[in-house]
């Protein structure tokens, strides 16, 4: 294979992680608008269209495969490679959070929400923007931006950390509401373990550019 070939290949590598990116995104997006509006139909979609995430996932492991096997290549290369390797399996677990957070939402369905969702919507939001910058700097090789998305963390845990506050003082007034604030705890570390596996693709951006895995987290 000649260069040319190999580098073509790369780029459609690039575009087909965007595209699993983009869907990860949708999923996270979806589910809390799905929690939000207690939008049974849009949650099963979160759920349905995990497959096809799944199936993005084994597309791009082919193809980071195949570029392995037809041509031994350069050591910068191969961290390219095996970088898209690491990022499809963390995009998976993400999107996998998501159908967790539908699964809960399918539960709670038909009950009244002891709390309004406010910080819960947030970090979602910081978490997809954490995917999309993490996927943008795989993509262009910007370490600085994969260090910005690993700074974003912190941002998520002290979310998660008066999400936690709310939801437990809510529970010690209020008996009858602990189910259901125990499942809003749960949802709040689902977001939280995305914004853990953005940060997980951040690091090996710094790797597939360094050579050097850093633990920012």
């Amino acid at each position: 294979m000649t260069r040319h070939h190999f580098d073509k290949e790369l780029e459609e590598l690039h575009h087909e992680l965007i595209r699993m990116g983009s869907m990860v995104e949708e999923s996270i997006e979806n589910a809390i608008y799905a929690l939000k509006k207690q939008d049974i139909e849009l949650a099963k979609k979160v759920l349905d269209n995990d497959d096809a995430i799944d199936a993005q996932e084994k597309k791009i492991e082919r193809i980071c495969l195949m570029l392995i096997a037809r041509q031994q290549p350069l050591a910068k290369d191969l961290r390219v490679i095996s970088t898209a390797l690491k990022i499809i399996t963390d995009m998976e677990r993400i999107a996998d959070h998501s159908s967790d957070i539908c699964e809960i939402t399918l539960r709670m369905a038909n009950e009244r929400y002891v709390m309004p969702l406010i910080d819960i919507p947030l970090m979602a939001e910081k978490a997809k923007q954490m995917v999309n910058k993490a996927i943008d700097a795989y993509v262009k090789r910007d370490v600085e931006l994969a260090k910005e998305v690993c700074a974003s963390d912190d941002a998520v845990d002290e979310l998660f950390s008066k999400i936690t506050f709310e939801v437990t003082s809510i529970m010690r007034n209020n008996s009858e509401a602990v189910e259901q604030c125990v499942d809003f705890i749960l949802i709040a570390k689902y977001l939280e373990r995305m914004a853990d596996h953005a940060t997980n693709i951040g690091e090996w951006v710094i790797f597939s550019v360094t050579g050097e895995h850093m633990h920012l987290n």
